[in-house]
Formats: structure tokens, C-alpha cells, sequence
């Protein structure tokens, strides 16, 4: 049996952030003719089975009934079976669902956020992410057709995993030497107190910013670091930076269509394994990958550290070049 799993987060794209930038809408029609066209391209390829979460949108059973009723559905869609709790869990336990019963290849539909909940949950299962979510530093713009194709490829076991994959790096927070979650593009100490929407809009909230990449080209808080250092996926060490009024102002793309001047200090690097040491100098939050989710208070001590124990992140251009040199198109 050949299966893949595929994660289409009803609510991503519609958070706060829409409301104070000029960020693309992905509405969920939309994310479910973008899981067609994956389903379709993968079954077409051997995939017999495919696993999606069962959302409380019911996008995966609209899938399932309306490619069955213009009886282009070959392959199963199963529905996954675990709990609802409309949260980051919903991701969390699918993602979980979908590794223990060996999907060959994961295929998620959000924002960082999403991949984010992916990565807490899967640790080989190799990962497709598209985007369709706020701040898409991770995720890829990818029609789902092709991702659908890769998703086989991947999924059929022919591919050496070197060949298309990379294991990618993530933030890791600490109190008391025990691991209170994660982060897959940025992490932000900021001086709200209080998780509230969740998302953070404004700049002058923030102290840190700790980095696993970083580019001019991205959108979010990471660009703030990559509009003064470059730091790329491949490179074994991120980055942390100090925001205060003492230092060169930058612009910074930190919205969709939004350049805003910051106060940034110089990026210092930090690699892997190194731990950052942090005392919180009053009460505040940290938020991951856009969304703030630890809150502290004075005195409290945290350590940040980047490792590799991300996801095995699918490149789906490499891995279609490697299907076809390994002649996984022909019929015959």
C-alpha cells in the first residue's frame, strides 16, 4: 500500500494579520480545489490511500464526495480518527495519526504556524508544505497537482531520501532543562504580557528575535534579521538579534505589503547547539513563528538553542527530477 497524509488547516490565512496588512486570501473553497488537484495527482502516480484530517470545515469529506461524484476518485480517502478540539492540537494529532500509520509523504496546507504544529508531531515523515497561510516563510507557493506527483514519488520508496530531502533546523525553549516547545522560522520575546490574539502587529512590542533563516526576501519578523544577514536553511547556525532605540533603524517587509522601520541592533550568530541564555527583565510573551504562545514573568529564565530535529523537508522539484531519472513516469 502506497499512502500519503494531507493536513488543510481550515484557519489559516485568518488571523489578525489580515485585518492590518495586504496579505493574500486563501479561503477554504479554494484549499479544498488545491487538495483536489493533490489527490488527483497522486493517485494517478500509485497512491492507493490517502489520509486527511478531519477538520471541523469537513473539507476532507467535501473532497472525498465531490471527486466521487464525478467519479475521478480512484484511490481511499480516509478521514483521520482523532478528536476535535478546533486548535493547533487538531494539527498536531493528525500529524501524529498519519506517521504511526506509515504515510510515506505529508503534504500540509497552512502558514508557518501549521508546519509549525506538523513539526512538533512527526519526526521521519518527510514533509510537502504549501502555502496558504499569514507569514509563508517556510510553506512554498506549489500548485497542488505537482505536489500531489512529488507526494507519490516520495511516498513509492524508490527515491534515496538524499536526493530530494533535507532535514531542517528549529528553535528549541527551555525552562528548568525541560522542553517547552518549538519554533521552525522565528522566535519573538515580546513585552505583551498577555497570548490575546495570539499574533504580534506591533514592532515596538518586541526585545528578540531568534532566527533558524533569514532573508530580505521573506515576509515577517525574520526579514528583520535578513535585512542585515543572510541565513540560509543549509547553514548549520541561525541568528538572534536585539530590537531597542540605541542602534540603526531598518526597513524591514514585516507585513504583506507593510515596510516598517525598525530598531535593530547588529545579528549575532548562534549554531547549533549553542544555548542563549535568557532572564526576562518583566512580564512578557514568546511568540513562535507569529503566534505567541509562552507567557512568563520577572525573573524567569529560558534557554534558546537551534538544532536539526526539524522535519525532513521535501525539495518537490528535486524529487520529481529524481523520479523521472529513476523512470517513475513510464508506463511501461
Amino acid at each position: 500500500m502506497t499512502s500519503i497524509g494531507i493536513i488543510a488547516n481550515p484557519v489559516s490565512g485568518k488571523d489578525i494579520r489580515r485585518l492590518v496588512s495586504h496579505a493574500t486570501v486563501i479561503d477554504n473553497g479554494e484549499k479544498i480545489n488545491i487538495i483536489e488537484r493533490i489527490v488527483l495527482g497522486a493517485q494517478s502516480l500509485g497512491v492507493d490511500t490517502v489520509y486527511m484530517m478531519n477538520d471541523s470545515h469537513k473539507m476532507g469529506m467535501k473532497v472525498r464526495d465531490r471527486l466521487k461524484s464525478s467519479n475521478e476518485l480512484k484511490c481511499e480517502i480516509n478521514l483521520t480518527d482523532t478528536i476535535t478540539f478546533n486548535s493547533i492540537k487538531d494539527t498536531v494529532n493528525a500529524a501524529e495519526f498519519m506517521e504511526k500509520n506509515n504515510a510515506g509523504c505529508l503534504i500540509v496546507l497552512g502558514g508557518d504556524g501549521t508546519c509549525r504544529a506538523v513539526a512538533k508531531a512527526v519526526e521521519q515523515t518527510p514533509v510537502i508544505a504549501i502555502s496558504t497561510g499569514t507569514n509563508n516563510v517556510y510553506p512554498e507557493m506549489l500548485e497542488g497537482t505537482v505536489a500531489g506527483m512529488a507526494a507519490a514519488a516520495v511516498a513509492s520508496g524508490l527515491l534515496d531520501r538524499q536526493s530530494y530531502s533535507e532535514r531542517d533546523k528549529r528553535i528549541e525553549i527551555y525552562s528548568v532543562s525541560k522542553l517547552l516547545d518549538i519554533a521552525l522560522v522565528d522566535a519573538v520575546i515580546s513585552n505583551n504580557a498577555f497570548v490575546g490574539s495570539r499574533a504580534i502587529w506591533d514592532m515596538d512590542e518586541i526585545e528578540k528575535i531568534f532566527v533558524t533563516r533569514s532573508h530580505p526576501a521573506s515576509i515577517g519578523f525574520s526579514s528583520i534579521v535578513g535585512c542585515s544577514k543572510v541565513v540560509l536553511p543549509e547553514d548549520d547556525f541561525g541568528a538572534w538579534v536585539n530590537l531597542d532605540n540605541d542602534t540603526d533603524t531598518i526597513l524591514a517587509p514585516v507585513a504583506a505589503g507593510m515596510l516598517e522601520p525598525v530598531k535593530s541592533g547588529e545579528p549575532m550568530e548562534l549554531k547549533l547547539e549553542q544555548e542563549y541564555e535568557y532572564t526576562a527583565d518583566d512580564s512578557g510573551t514568546i511568540a513562535l513563528d507569529g503566534e505567541r504562545e509562552i507567557e512568563f514573568v520577572k525573573g524567569q529564565r529560558f534557554t534558546f538553542k537551534i538544532s536539526r530535529k526539524g522535519p525532513y523537508r521535501v525539495n518537490v522539484v528535486k524529487a520529481l527530477e529524481a523520479a523521472g531519472r529513476n523512470g517513475f513516469f513510464k508506463l511501461t
